[in-house]
């Protein structure tokens, strides 16, 4: 599985440095950034820090959709509720989630907003599920690079890169498809996308677990 971290619009390359330090540290390489700063600008190699690596190899974007199209399962992280999201997971939820999924998703992108703001609630609304920190006081808050920092150590207690054995048969079903499914769905039955409730019934089923998924997709393809 690949994980990946996409900083949307960070403001300044040296949070981009560290954040690039942080996913590094944690054993992870996968940089995207969605129009950024400078993100090769020498204060942000000063705080890479021997990761300069993943600054160069980070890619870059000019919108959201672009870069996570390619990606499984996202996960929006925020400072505080927003009326975007019904349910939001704390970090320490995410390795168990994840891991329920098993072989439905080949992919996970944990996403991350601007310094000052977060992310914008549409963002937050697009992604498949909500995350936050759990802390003991608001303020003061976390920065980017810090945020960054917390996300990938908890996803780091999953073991992302484990080869799969064998004989564990190939899971065709994978929750995509079963987004893709659900969604025309929804559509038949004239369930608008920019209401409650079709958000509401997507943020259920992407915390649904891969034998669920296998379950509710054999459905979704007998209705049609």
């Amino acid at each position: 599985m690949e994980c990946y971290f996409l900083l949307v619009e960070p403001g300044l390359p040296e949070n981009i440095g560290a954040a690039a330090r942080a996913i590094k540290t944690m054993g992870f390489n996968k940089l995207r950034l969605v129009n950024p700063a400078n993100h090769l600008a020498d204060e942000a190699r000063w705080l890479a820090h021997a990761s300069t690596e993943i600054l160069e190899s980070a890619e870059v974007y000019d919108s959201f959709d672009a870069a996570v199209k390619d990606i499984d399962l996202t996960i929006a992280t925020t400072a505080k509720r927003r009326s975007a999201k019904f349910d939001y997971y704390s970090s320490d939820e995410l390795p168990g989630i994840i891991k329920g999924k098993k072989r439905s998703i080949n992919s996970v992108g944990v996403v991350f907003g601007k310094e000052e703001s977060g992310l914008d609630n549409e963002v937050v609304q697009r992604c498949d599920l909500a995350s936050y920190i759990p802390m003991k006081s608001a303020y003061p808050s976390l920065n980017l690079a810090q945020a960054v920092m917390v996300f990938t150590y908890e996803l780091s207690k999953l073991n992302l890169t484990e080869k799969k054995s064998m004989k564990e048969p190939v899971n065709e079903m994978l929750y995509p498809a079963f987004k893709e499914k659900l969604d025309s769905l929804l559509r038949d039955l004239r369930i608008d996308r920019n209401t409650n409730l079709y958000h509401r019934i997507l943020e259920r089923a992407a915390i649904m677990e891969d034998d669920d998924i296998n379950l509710a997709l054999s459905i979704l393809n007998r209705i049609g």
